[in-house]
Order: structure tokens, then C-alpha cells, then sequence
């Protein structure tokens, strides 16, 4: 079991697909969700503005927001919209 990272499942809504994929528990959701955009999207325009919803207990995180301090945890549900 890796210490330092959770797997997630996460859901893109604007591809319409799912993925499994590992978070490091040490960084900023901000981070992440720049990491995923630049990955996901070639069109900057469609990776503006997303925020990552947690599909298990409804939460929105915010930018400055820590994984290891939020309630993600292995097999939770997020979707980034």
C-alpha cells in the first residue's frame, strides 16, 4: 500500500470518461487539478475553471486544500468539472 498517494476513481465530465488514478496525499488540489487539465485538455479554454467535486459526501474542494487533509481516501468518487 503506498503511503503517500490514494486511489481514487475520478470521473471527467467534459470527456464523458472514468479513470483510476493515483493522488499524491501531500499536494494542493489546485496542483492537481492544473497537472490534470495539461494532461486531459489540449484546448486551454476547456481546462479554464475546473473545480473538483467529491461524489461520496458532495464536498467541493477548495484550490489551497491539502489531500491529506480532506476526506479523500482510497476508492473515493471525485469528479472533475
Amino acid at each position: 500500500m503506498l503511503k503517500d498517494k490514494v486511489l481514487v476513481n475520478l470521473y471527467i465530465l467534459k470527456l464523458d470518461k472514468k479513470y483510476e488514478i493515483y493522488l499524491p496525499v501531500n499536494e494542493k488540489i489546485g496542483n492537481i487539478i492544473a497537472l490534470l487539465e495539461r494532461q486531459l485538455f489540449s484546448n486551454a479554454q476547456e481546462a479554464s475553471n475546473s473545480v473538483l467535486l467529491n461524489l461520496n459526501s458532495g464536498a467541493f474542494y477548495n484550490y489551497n486544500d491539502i489531500v491529506r487533509n480532506l476526506d479523500i481516501k482510497n476508492e473515493t468518487n471525485l469528479m472533475l468539472i
